[in-house]
């Protein structure tokens, strides 16, 4: 999983640093569109043929208005890049890492849980029938060749059928608490830069506050320019550092709900199993007696 992790910051690094290839040159399509419209008038036409070249001459002018406004109006990426520089680039950069290691951690975990979710019951079906037809490996070679923590705490089950109800149990919930352990792993650090992020846009705020009365000061005078860039800059940094958080808030409380269903799986597992188990040893226990 530490492979899968440091792939996940490299391919998030590459993402957020990557230019923008979308740019189009709608004045010149819009320039040509008005030429490919153009009709030309004949001095030998009446009024109608003067109102339509009129009609056509306003047309060619929205049209090449609609061009300069699109080609003016940069994209979402790049308005991203221009904000992020202006809200000061160090304390951007800050609230930047700490975006991509949040998401590297929640991706890297909604992988492992992913691919720690089976079809319970099935698992437990085929369990149950190799119990019943006295068939101990099998059922722990079914437990063993399947993924996830639900076979786990079910082999470990298997594996002190021998004992009593008591230690049985005890061993399976320990073994749970170990399992539910390795699930939330790395849950500490999404919830670390999820408390990170609007921290320091709260930081960037003080210092661009700090930044503005720092000019005030040089100048002389309350200037409106002045005061509003160390303004932007504090406005800017609380924005993304509160988007940051907003972010990794949703994706950690989706890892939380597939932690927790993974949790119920294996307590049905464990109550499933501890009445196989004890269905077995009173089936022993009646053959001996008969015996």
């Amino acid at each position: 999983m530490k492979s899968i992790l440091i792939f996940i910051v490299f391919a998030l690094s590459f993402l957020v640093t990557m230019p923008s290839a979308a740019q189009t040159d709608s004045l010149s399509t819009g320039s040509g569109a008005a030429d490919s419209t153009t009709v030309a008038a004949t001095p030998a036409d009446d009024s109608l043929t003067a109102d339509i070249s009129i009609g056509q001459m306003v047309s060619e002018e929205e049209m090449e208005a609609l061009g300069m406004m699109a080609a003016e109006e940069p994209g979402l990426h790049q308005q991203l890049k221009s904000k992020f520089v202006e809200g000061s680039a160090e304390f951007m950069s800050l609230v930047a890492i700490a975006l991509i290691l949040g998401l590297a951690f929640c991706i890297e975990r909604i992988i492992y849980l992913t691919l720690s979710e089976i079809k319970t019951r099935r698992l437990l079906e085929d369990i149950d029938q190799k119990m019943e037809e006295g068939d101990l490996e099998g059922a722990k070679d079914i437990c063993r060749n399947t993924r996830g923590p639900v076979a786990s705490v079910c082999y470990q089950g298997l594996l002190h059928i021998d004992d009593d109800m008591d230690t049985i149990e005890r061993s399976i919930v320990s073994y749970g608490s170990v399992q539910a352990a390795r699930l939330e792993r790395g849950c500490s650090w999404i919830r670390l830069f999820i408390a990170i992020a609007p921290s320091l846009g709260f930081l960037g705020t003080v210092i661009g506050m700090v930044m503005a009365f720092d000019r005030i000061q040089e100048a002389g005078d309350i200037s409106p320019t002045i005061v509003a860039e160390g303004m932007k800059v504090a406005l800017i940094t609380t924005i993304f550092g509160i988007i940051v958080a907003l972010v990794l808030q949703v994706f950690y409380n989706f890892i939380i709900a597939k932690i927790d269903h993974l949790t119920e799986q294996m307590e049905e597992a464990a109550i499933t199993l501890m009445d196989c188990i004890g269905k077995v040893k009173s089936e022993k226990v009646k053959n001996t007696r008969n015996a």
